[in-house]
């Protein structure tokens, strides 16, 4: 197994799926201006890609140890590179609805594949833990590579110039060159195959067994909940800086990178810190910083003039100060869902890993959802202020699932000694 080439493998797929799912706040800016379409149905675009996330993620994600996970990963970049081929020799909004589609079957591969392959690839909680925050953080600089690929193709004196659908021409070939770099990786995925022969068991009655887990729900809970606030800003942070703080759209685009940006880096100073602090201490941490940024920040927002010729160096402080809230955010999902996935054993890391996405699908849907009805009916500022009720209740959750973990390791212990007498 050449792990390094694997590792590899694993962070660019992921950083090439960043830029695409990610893409959904500039897309809906874009598509508002180029499609003539209104917020609610630019909206639908998180439907269309995560709707399929969830019902893929639930009808395959126990049988790709089977069929797979590097091969699953292939057969993911090559759907996304033939709709990618499709977005600029058929420009409409019906075929970016195709696009997100087809985005969101491949991830639902990928993500089960990836998470997956990083219980292959790794010995130990701690190692487990750290790998999965170095890949989640490059997942982030795919993100903040996003803002700049696509505001680079946007045509500043005319908005609503479909000249910024070339950029797919450049993710297609990005694709075509990660299937090439998996083509020739190798990985022993024997680990994965505990249940081959019975395939049925290790399917949907194998993820429903674990649904009904206290450990598992309280995790979902707490991974729904988390998707739900950073979908509510990642996917319209783009929108509301082009009306609340009256940026042109190519700026509002790179400066929603900051966001990924602070994102990053918070997930790999996270690794570090995880080092020295227990998991729940951190997280607590950050979701009460997130509140008080909030809280603090929006204000700013509040009557902001435009201006003819506005720059980086006369932008509005709240168009710097809010995408900080993504160094908070940040290390939540990945911690939680190492702390979920070290717990179980690895023949069950597919199917739960399937779980994973399916709730963080539903939870991406409904922050985008209920984020665009607030942001048309009132305004951005309301839209944003609506994310400290999740943030409320997470820090709910997150007390009943570190609960159920540290009863979880004491069972786990008493096992191993009745074992070892």
């Amino acid at each position: 197994m050449n792990r390094f080439r694997m590792i590899t493998a694993l962070a660019l797929i992921y950083m090439v799926f960043a830029i695409l799912l990610n893409s959904v706040g500039t897309v809906i800016l874009q598509s508002i201006y180029t499609f003539g379409i209104d917020k609610p149905q630019a909206s639908l675009l998180e439907l269309f890609k995560d709707l399929p996330i969830a019902i893929t993620s639930f009808l395959v994600a126990s049988f790709l140890p089977l069929l797979g996970y590097r091969r699953a990963m292939m057969i993911a970049l090559g759907i996304v590179g033939c709709a990618c081929v499709l977005m600029p020799l058929y420009p409409s909004f019906r075929t970016t609805e195709l696009l997100f589609t087809c985005v969101g079957i491949s991830f639902a591969l990928t993500k089960v594949a990836v998470y997956s392959s990083i219980g292959l690839l790794t010995n130990s909680r701690s190692e487990h833990g750290r790998l999965t925050n170095t890949i989640e953080g490059l997942f982030m600089v795919g993100v903040l590579v996003a803002g700049w690929l696509f505001s680079a193709f946007v045509d500043r004196d005319a908005p609503a110039n479909p000249s910024w659908l070339n950029v797919y021409w450049v993710l297609a070939v990005i694709c075509v060159l990660v299937i090439a770099l998996l083509a020739t990786a190798r990985m022993d995925e024997s680990a994965a195959r505990a249940d081959e022969d019975q395939p049925m068991r290790g399917s949907l009655l194998e993820m429903l067994h674990l649904f009904l887990r206290p450990l598992v729900y309280v995790f979902l809970a707490s991974a729904f909940l988390y998707v739900l606030i950073e979908q509510s800003f990642s996917t319209w942070l783009p929108t509301f800086n082009n009306e609340i703080l009256k940026l042109p759209n190519a700026m509002s685009i790179q400066m929603a990178t900051i966001l990924a940006a602070a994102s990053a880096v918070g997930r790999i100073v996270a690794g570090q810190l995880l080092r020295r602090m227990r998991w729940y201490t951190l997280l607590n941490i950050c979701v009460v910083g997130m509140g008080l940024l909030v809280t603090l920040t929006l204000p700013l927002a509040q009557g902001v003039v435009a201006h003819a010729h506005v720059g980086w160096r006369d932008a509005p402080p709240a168009a710097y100060l809010i995408p900080l809230i993504g160094l908070l955010m940040a290390p939540i999902y990945p911690v939680i869902n190492s702390v979920a996935l070290s717990s179980l054993p690895k023949p069950s890391h597919a199917a739960m890993t399937g779980l994973i996405v399916i709730f963080s699908a539903l939870g991406g849907t409904l922050g985008s959802r209920i984020t665009a009805i607030v942001f048309s009916r009132f305004d951005g500022i309301h839209a944003f202020y609506f994310s400290l009720v999740p943030m409320s209740l997470i820090l709910i959750t997150l007390f009943l699932f570190k609960r159920e973990t540290d009863r979880h390791q004491v069972n786990v212990e008493a096992s191993i000694r009745i074992v070892a007498k």
